[in-house]
C-alpha cells in the first residue's frame, strides 16, 4: 500500500494540468468538481500510505520512493524523490484532507466569478508545491515546493487583480517571502559546503561533523526563512494583508499549506536544533512575543478576516514557542488542531461575508444569528477550539504547548498564558459583534435588509459541508494525543523515529494536570470578557486604540525605514549618479566625438590647391627632418 505515495502530489499536478488545459471549456461547477475530486483522492492515497505506515515496525517506518535525477555533475547529484516517514505522511495527511474541504466549498463561494476554471487551476498547484515541500527526501526538492507556495500564494491574495489593493497585497506577500528565502538559500549552501550532501538522511547522519557554531547558524538561517513563510516577527505584516483574495485563499494559506511550511521545516531540522540551546532560545523567544503581539493586534480589528489574520499569527508564534522548548510533538498537535479550527473561522468568515454581500466589518454587523444559525453554531465550535474550551481539540493541543513552555521557562509561559487569554478574548469579540446583539447594517431594524439591498442569509449547502466536517474534527480532534495514559499519546508513538528529542516531561502528572486546570481558567475568562464588553455595545474606544488598529505600527516603520528611504535613495541615484554620472559618460562619448569632427571638418574645405598646399607643407618639413638629422 505504501508504494502507492507517488500518487499523493501526482494527483493535485494532474488536476493543474488538466484544468489548465480544458479548464475554461470545463466551466462552471465543473472545473471546481474536478479540481475538488482530485485533491480528494490524493486524500485517498494518503490515507492509504498512512495505512501501510500504521502496519509496520515503528523502526521501519520510512523509506525513499525516487522518481529520477534531476542534477548529476561531478560533486553534486540530486534525485526527485520522495521520503515517506510519519512526519512526511502526517503533513500531507492535514493537508490533503483540509484542503479538499476548502475545494469543496469554493464549488460555492466562487460561483459566477468571470475567473472560476483559473482560480482553480491555481489551487491545484498550490496543493501540488505544498505536498512536494512535506514529501521531498532533500533540501533542494524542498525549496522547489517552498518556492511553489509562494509563487502561487502570490497568484491567488492578488487574484482579483483589479483591485489595487489585492495586487499590493500580492506583491506584499511576495517580497516579505523574498527576504526569507534568503536564509534558506544560504543554510542550503553552508549544509553543501561542510557536508558536500542536502539529502535529509545523509544531513542528520553526520550532523556530528558540523561545529556547534555551524549548527547555530544553520539553524537561525532556517529559522530565518520559516519566519516568512510562517509570519513571525519580523516578517509577519504580509499575512493580515493577504486577506485581500478570496476567502477560500485565506482558509488554504492560513490553514493547509503555506503558513505551516516554516514550522514543518524546524520540526524535520529537529536532529540540529536538539544540538544549538542558544537557537532554541531564540526561536522560542520570537514565537511567544509574536503569540503575544499578534494577539494584542488582533482584539482591535475590525475586518472579520483580520482578526482572524492575526490570530494565525498568534497560533503559529505558539507553535515556534513548542519547537523552541523542545517539544516538537505539542507543535505538530497545535498544527494540525489549528488546520481544523482555523480553516473552520475562515470559512464561516466566508459565510457571513457570503451573507452580508461581501460586507467584512464587523461593526456592521450584528444580529445574524437568526439568519445564518448554521454558520453560528460552528463559529461556535470553533471559538471553543482555539480557546482552550474541553474537550475540543484546542485545550489539548494548546495545553501540551503551554506544559512544555513552563518547563522550558516559566516566564515565557506567563507571557503564552496571557495570549491564551487574549485568543479566546478576540475571537469572542468577533463573534459577539457578528452574531449577537442589535443588527447595524443598513436598514437592519426596519426592512431587514442588507446595505446591497438583500437580506442576508444562509449559505447554501455546498458551502455548509465542509463547516460541519470541520466542527467534529474541532470536537474530536483532541483524542489523537491524550495524556491520561500512555496508550493514549498516538502522536507521540506515531512521532518516535522521526523527532529528536521526544519531549517527556518534566513537572509530574499532578503538575499537568494544575497546568491544564489553569489553561480551562485562562480559556474561560477571555470568554467572559469577551461577552462583558462586547455583547450589548459595539463601539469601545478604549479597548481599542489606535496603535492596535494599526498593528503597532509595524508596517508605517517599515514604510518610513524600508520603503520611503528606499525610494528617496533610488530618486537621489536616478538623479545623481545614474543621470549626471552614468547617462552623462554615455552620452558624453558621443558629444565629444562630435566636437573632434567639428574641428577636423574645418580642415576638410575640398579645394584641391589647399591640400597640394598641405602636401607641399608636409614635404618641405619631412625634408628639413631628414636634413637635420644627417648633419647630426
Amino acid at each position: 500500500m505504501i508504494h502507492t505515495a507517488f500518487l499523493i502530489p501526482l494527483l493535485p499536478l494532474c488536476g493543474f494540468v488538466i484544468l489548465l488545459l480544458f479548464g475554461r471549456r470545463l466551466g462552471d461547477p465543473v472545473a471546481g468538481w474536478v479540481a475538488t475530486a482530485l485533491v480528494a483522492a490524493s486524500f485517498v492515497v494518503t490515507l492509504i500510505t498512512f495505512a501501510g505506515l500504521v502496519g509496520l515496525p515503528s523502526s521501519e517506518r520510512h523509506f525513499i520512493q525516487p522518481w529520477f535525477t534531476w542534477i548529476s555533475t561531478p560533486t553534486f547529484h540530486s534525485k526527485i524523490a520522495l521520503l515517506i516517514d510519519p512526519l512526511s505522511i502526517f503533513m500531507a495527511l492535514f493537508v490533503t484532507g483540509v484542503s479538499a474541504l476548502i475545494h469543496l466549498y469554493s464549488i460555492g463561494y466562487m460561483k459566477k466569478d468571470p475567473e472560476y476554471h483559473k482560480f482553480f487551476v491555481y489551487m491545484n498547484l498550490f496543493v501540488f508545491s505544498m505536498l512536494m515541500l512535506v514529501l521531498a527526501d532533500n533540501l533542494l526538492l524542498c525549496f522547489l515546493g517552498w518556492e511553489g507556495v509562494g509563487l502561487c500564494s502570490y497568484l491567488l491574495i492578488a487574484f482579483w487583480y483589479g483591485r489595487d489593493s489585492a495586487a499590493s497585497a500580492g506583491k506584499k506577500a511576495f517580497i516579505y517571502n523574498r527576504i526569507g528565502d534568503t536564509g534558506f538559500l544560504i543554510a542550503m549552501f553552508l549544509i553543501f559546503e561542510k557536508l558536500k550532501t542536502l539529502n535529509y538522511l545523509s544531513i542528520f547522519s553526520h550532523v556530528n561533523q558540523l561545529s556547534p557554531g555551524i549548527v547555530t547558524a544553520i539553524v537561525l538561517l532556517l529559522f530565518l526563512a520559516a519566519t516568512g513563510k510562517s509570519a513571525q516577527i519580523p516578517l509577519f505584516p504580509w499575512l493580515p494583508d493577504a486577506m485581500e483574495g478570496p476567502t477560500p485563499v485565506s482558509a488554504l494559506i492560513h490553514a493547509a499549506t503555506m503558513v505551516t511550511a516554516g514550522v514543518y521545516l524546524m520540526v524535520r531540522f529537529s536532529p540540529l536544533l536538539h544540538l544549538t540551546p542558544d537557537a532554541r532560545w531564540v526561536i522560542a523567544v520570537i514565537g511567544v512575543v509574536t503569540a503575544f503581539v499578534a494577539a494584542t493586534i488582533a482584539c482591535a480589528q475590525n475586518d472579520i478576516k483580520k482578526i482572524l489574520a492575526y490570530s494565525t499569527v498568534s497560533q503559529l508564534g505558539y507553535m515556534f514557542l513548542a519547537v523552541g522548548s523542545g517539544a516538537y510533538v505539542a507543535a505538530m498537535f497545535l498544527m494540525i488542531a489549528h488546520a481544523f479550527y482555523k480553516a473552520l473561522l475562515f470559512l464561516g468568515a466566508g459565510s457571513v461575508i457570503h451573507g452580508m454581500g461581501d460586507a467584512q466589518d464587523v461593526k456592521r454587523m450584528g444580529g445574524l444569528r437568526r439568519f445564518m444559525p448554521i454558520t453560528y453554531a460552528t463559529f461556535l465550535v470553533a471559538w471553543f477550539g482555539i480557546a482552550g474550551i474541553p474537550p475540543f481539540v484546542g485545550f489539548w493541543a494548546k495545553g501540551s504547548v503551554l506544559v512544555a513552555a513552563f518547563e522550558f521557562s516559566p516566564i515565557l509561559w506567563v507571557l503564552g498564558a496571557i495570549t491564551a487569554i487574549l485568543t479566546a478574548y478576540y475571537i469572542g469579540r468577533g463573534i459577539t459583534l457578528t452574531f449577537l446583539g442589535k443588527s447595524r447594517w443598513e436598514g437592519a431594524n426596519g426592512s431587514d435588509l442588507g446595505s446591497n439591498g438583500f437580506t442576508p442569509h444562509e449559505s447554501p449547502r455546498i458551502m455548509l459541508i465542509p463547516l460541519y466536517v470541520l466542527s467534529v474534527c474541532v470536537i474530536l480532534g483532541g483524542f489523537i494525543n491524550l495524556p491520561f495514559h500512555p496508550s493514549f499519546v498516538f502522536l507521540s508513538h506515531w512521532f518516535i523515529p522521526v523527532l529528536y528529542p521526544i519531549h517527556l516531561g518534566a513537572v509530574g502528572v499532578g503538575g499537568e494536570w494544575a497546568l491544564s486546570l489553569g489553561d480551562v481558567v485562562l480559556a474561560l475568562t477571555g470568554v467572559w470578557l469577551a461577552l462583558h464588553f462586547w455583547r450589548v455595545l459595539s463601539d469601545r474606544p478604549a479597548l481599542e486604540p489606535r496603535f492596535l488598529q494599526l498593528g503597532w505600527y509595524v508596517d508605517k516603520f517599515y514604510d518610513r525605514a524600508v520603503a520611503n528611504t528606499g525610494t528617496e535613495l533610488a530618486s537621489q541615484m536616478s538623479s545623481k549618479i545614474e543621470v549626471a554620472t552614468i547617462d552623462g559618460a554615455v552620452n558624453g562619448v558621443p558629444e565629444l566625438l562630435g566636437l573632434l569632427g567639428g574641428w577636423l571638418r574645418k580642415a576638410q574645405t575640398g579645394f584641391v590647391r589647399s591640400y597640394a598646399l598641405a602636401i607641399a607643407l608636409g614635404l618641405f618639413g619631412l625634408l628639413i627632418y631628414i636634413a637635420t638629422r644627417a648633419t647630426l
